[in-house]
Order: structure tokens, then C-alpha cells, then sequence
């Protein structure tokens, strides 16, 4: 067995770069993987780029990534459901790097389902934070929903959306973005540039408003949030109403009370309950009564709605490349954000 790995890793000063280390050994309730693909998070992972080149800092290279997919190589005490050789989908930050080999806790793994590739299990952490969204929402069937940000965590809350029956319009600025949304099942989509998405909104919902709307993007939201209360859903007394989710890591200012009326913004945060409790990530499950839905449980159903093709996870790979050409992949998406979408790492 190699006794070294390769990682992508990110320094204090945005610098990217493949860097060599020992390969970790896993602990009680991990298991090691051999990783076989990656997907890259322009959003969270790449988003504060530009930050750290306008003013670099002096820390080291460190690991980055929280999205792959591979083959079990060892595993920890405690870890009897899975044998050496199962394919898995991974989840967590520092530990599904973008790397040869990975040391995952147990409970942020799902086998992966038969029929789906390495390269679409790795979507598993964006479809369970996306996934998740859409329950913070409480969709019925027959809503409008807007979904604001077509990146892949939007694409993803389209799709998760449209399966849970609501009615659906996408809305970026980006025609690649647009164009795969239509074709992966959103209802109608919109260019925030050169269309008016207010009046298009008001002829799609029929008049009745959007039920609710998921933001899907990162960084000053506010422009983009007095847009989607114009176009939500409105009380005979003329209140806002419905809900609006944020699941990027986007601000807002604006005030509350009577200049929103009685509308709801909600946080969504992560993949689900569970993500970053250490015990639960080992093994110790919640009390499925109470906590039905946890990280895992988002994992699996992300899977299996891709495994029994409501899912459509190939439309939005954009790009492959080698992990050895990360530092390229990563520019690739920081410099020309218009031209890619779900773009894959592979060792």
C-alpha cells in the first residue's frame, strides 16, 4: 500500500498547489478511502480567492475539499457495515479532501448505489445541502418556487424542487447555468441581466406570487432580496407572504416589520443535521422520531433519487481534470466562473 498521498491544497496568500503527506491511518468509527473523483466548490471553497490575493496571509498550504467518492481501503473499530472494497460517497470538510487517499467518519459515508459513477457520487455533499433547503422550505405540491443562483447547489434545489412538485423558475446571469437548468427540469429560467424577472414571475405564477424562494449564492445579497420580495406572494392587505431560504453564504440588509410584511427568511444550514457534531460522525445516530432527516439520511436520498434517475447529476459536470492539474481547475473557475459548472477532480 502507498504510504504517501497527493492533496489540493490552498495557502494564506490564495496560492494553489498539489502537495505530497503521509497517508492518515483511521480511527475508530473512520474508514480510508482511495479516492476515484472530487467535485470542486466554487462557492465555499473558492469563494474567498480573490480575498486572500488582495491580502495574502502567511499560513502553509492546507488540505482542502469536502466532496468525493472512492473505494474503502481500511477501516476503524466499529465500522462492520462496510467491507474493504465498497464504493462510497463521502462528505466533510478536512476530511473528503480532493486527494489520492481520504480518512472519513463513518456516518458522513453512503455506499454509493449501483449505476451511478464515481463522478456523480461526488455531487453527494451540494445534493444533501441542496436537499436540505428544500425542507427548510417546506415545499407543497403545486408552489412556486424561484431559486435565485444557478451555480450547482442551485441547479440541484431546481431539481430537488421540481421533484417534490412545485413549479419552478431559475434566475442567474449565465447562459450556460439557464441552459442546463431547462434541460435538467426547471420550468422556466431567466437571465437577471437582460430580462425582468418581476414581470416574468408575475405571468408564470399566474398572478398568485412565488410561494417561496431559495437563494443560492454567496456574498451582498440585498439587491437580489428586495427583487425576490417583489415578485412573492402578497396577503388581500397587501402583505408580503411565503418564505425565503438562504443556503449560500449570502447578507442581506433590509428592514423587518411592516417593510417586509409577514414574510419568513430562513437559514439552511449544511448538508443536515449532524454535520460537525464529532460523535455523530462516528457512529452515534439521533433518535430517528425526532431527528428524521440527518446528514446521512440526505446523503442517501440524494443518491438514490439520482441512482433511480429523478436525479439528472451528468448535465452538471462541466469539466474533469487530474488532481495534478488542480491549481488549473480551480483558476479555470475563479477566472471564467461563466464557463463552468460542476467541475471534477480525478487521481
Amino acid at each position: 500500500m502507498d504510504v504517501t498521498r497527493k492533496f489540493a491544497a490552498i495557502n494564506g496568500a490564495g496560492v494553489i498547489s498539489v502537495e505530497e503527506g503521509p497517508i492518515p491511518e483511521p480511527g475508530a468509527g473512520e474508514i480510508l478511502i482511495e479516492v476515484r473523483a472530487s467535485l470542486i466548490s466554487s462557492g465555499t471553497e473558492l469563494g474567498g480567492i480573490k480575498r486572500r490575493r488582495e491580502n495574502p496571509g502567511s499560513s502553509g498550504p492546507r488540505a482542502f475539499g469536502y466532496q468525493n467518492a472512492g473505494d474503502i481501503i481500511a477501516k476503524g473499530e466499529g465500522c462492520d457495515e462496510y467491507q474493504i472494497g465498497d464504493s462510497v460517497a463521502c462528505t466533510g470538510g478536512g476530511y473528503a479532501l480532493h486527494a489520492t487517499h481520504a480518512c472519513v467518519p463513518k456516518n458522513l459515508s453512503v455506499p454509493i448505489p449501483e449505476g451511478i459513477s464515481y463522478e456523480e457520487a461526488a455531487f453527494n455533499h451540494l445534493g444533501a445541502t441542496a436537499l436540505h433547503a428544500i425542507r427548510r422550505a417546506q415545499l407543497e405540491f403545486g408552489e412556486n418556487v424561484l431559486v435565485v443562483g444557478l451555480g450547482s447547489v442551485g441547479q440541484l434545489t431546481c431539481q430537488f424542487a421540481k421533484l417534490s412538485g412545485a413549479h419552478v423558475m431559475g434566475l442567474d446571469r449565465f447562459p450556460l447555468r439557464l441552459q442546463v437548468a431547462k434541460e435538467t427540469g426547471a420550468d422556466i429560467t431567466v437571465n437577471a441581466e437582460t430580462e425582468d424577472p418581476v414581470e416574468i414571475a408575475k405571468k408564470f405564477t399566474r398572478g398568485y406570487g412565488m410561494d417561496a424562494a431559495v437563494m443560492c449564492f454567496g456574498g451582498d445579497g440585498t439587491e437580489a432580496f428586495k427583487q425576490i420580495a417583489l415578485m412573492m406572494k402578497k396577503s388581500p392587505d397587501m402583505h408580503i407572504m411565503g418564505c425565503v431560504v438562504i443556503v449560500g453564504g449570502a447578507s442581506i440588509s433590509h428592514t423587518f416589520a411592516a417593510s417586509l410584511g409577514n414574510l419568513d427568511v430562513r437559514s439552511s444550514a449544511r448538508p443536515g443535521p449532524g454535520y460537525h457534531d464529532k460523535e455523530y460522525e462516528r457512529g452515534r445516530d439521533y433518535p430517528p422520531v425526532f431527528v428524521q432527516w440527518t446528514t446521512r439520511r440526505n446523503l442517501e436520498e440524494t443518491l438514490r433519487s439520482a441512482a433511480e434517475g429523478k436525479l439528472k447529476l451528468k448535465p452538471l459536470i462541466s469539466h474533469e481534470f487530474a488532481l495534478d492539474d488542480a491549481p488549473e481547475a480551480c483558476e479555470k473557475i475563479i477566472q471564467t466562473p461563466q464557463e463552468t459548472l460542476g467541475v471534477i477532480l480525478k487521481p
